[in-house]
């Protein structure tokens, strides 16, 4: 059976370089985006690296729900080798989809959903791998999920790090439920690029505490220096995830901007912050009904 992969936001930056790498490993690659002139020129690029193993683009907008559903709907009648959830946005200012606030969306809910839709693709792939990229941003993020957004001020890089602070729980939790099944989960810590959505976006002193305001020439250095490696380095800890061996019958693993594991941040394994973020995932972005009618 041939190897597929799928990489979400795989059009350009550190998605595009995944996929190339995952083509370069024998994947016949998906790219998914919201451009079809963008999406052209990645599968012109994925293919050249192996004629043998085709690629495709398919046009999505992850941040609307339904359109992630649409999504699952054409992947889903084909087994899955790999998922690169690689999306990921972050927004200066605040933002709603669908009455959420947006980097919950995009950041969180976005990619649980897509996983949990294309489950019994990748159960039919198995041993299949999903890839959830993080960030060093969990480390700043907000840690009670009583809620979609936390009360407050609005400040992107703090709601941006809580929003992949749910979905490092979310990997780490469904690590353990599909243990056993053939489906490894991994997270990836891309370390940071040069990418769309920190160019710019981190000179905003807006998307920072008024705390940090005040350091602000500091803080902007630091976002500056850990922005500015290429895409292609910073897309080796997905590409590690999805194909190295060594991590065969592995699963709930964290791999880092080095491509080694280590040990996720404590919230992430916190049963009681993976339980909050389930309800929250079971109510912004629901499930279909078990065919069979059962509640499990």
């Amino acid at each position: 059976m041939r190897k597929t992969a799928v990489v979400t936001a795989g059009t350009g930056g550190i998605g595009l370089e995944t996929a190339l790498g995952l083509a370069a490993a024998g994947f016949s690659v998906t790219v998914v985006g919201r451009d079809r002139d963008r999406g052209a020129r990645a599968v012109e690029r994925i293919g050249a690296v192996d004629p043998s193993c085709p690629a495709r683009f398919l046009r999505a907008d992850l941040a609307s729900l339904d359109e992630v559903r649409a999504l699952a709907a054409r992947l889903a009648d084909n087994p899955l080798t790999v998922l690169v959830n690689n999306v990921g946005a972050m927004f200066p200012r605040r933002t709603e989809l669908d009455g959420v606030e947006a980097s919950f969306v995009v950041n969180h809910l976005s990619p649980y959903l897509l996983t949990e839709l294309l489950l019994p693709a990748l159960t039919a792939g198995a041993p299949s791998r999903i890839v959830n990229v993080t960030s060093a941003a969990v480390g700043v993020g907000g840690r009670v999920f009583d809620a979609a957004e936390p009360p407050g001020g609005y400040y992107g890089f703090h709601w941006y790090g809580r929003a992949k602070l749910a979905h490092l729980a979310h990997t780490l939790d469904l690590a353990r439920r599909l243990d056993g099944t053939g489906v490894s989960v991994f997270a990836a810590d891309p370390g940071g690029a040069a990418t769309e959505m920190t160019d710019g976006t981190l000179a905003d002193p807006a998307i920072v505490s008024p705390a940090l305001r005040l350091l602000w020439p500091l803080v902007r250095r630091r976002f500056e220096r850990s922005t500015s490696g290429p895409a292609s380095v910073a897309a080796r800890p997905s590409i590690t995830a999805a194909t190295d061996p060594a991590l065969d019958g592995r699963t709930g693993v964290l791999i880092g901007a080095d491509t080694k594991p280590r040990a996720p941040l404590r919230a992430a394994a916190d049963p009681r912050v993976a339980a909050a973020v389930r309800r929250l995932g079971e109510q912004y972005a629901p499930l279909p009904a078990p065919a069979d009618g059962s509640s499990d």
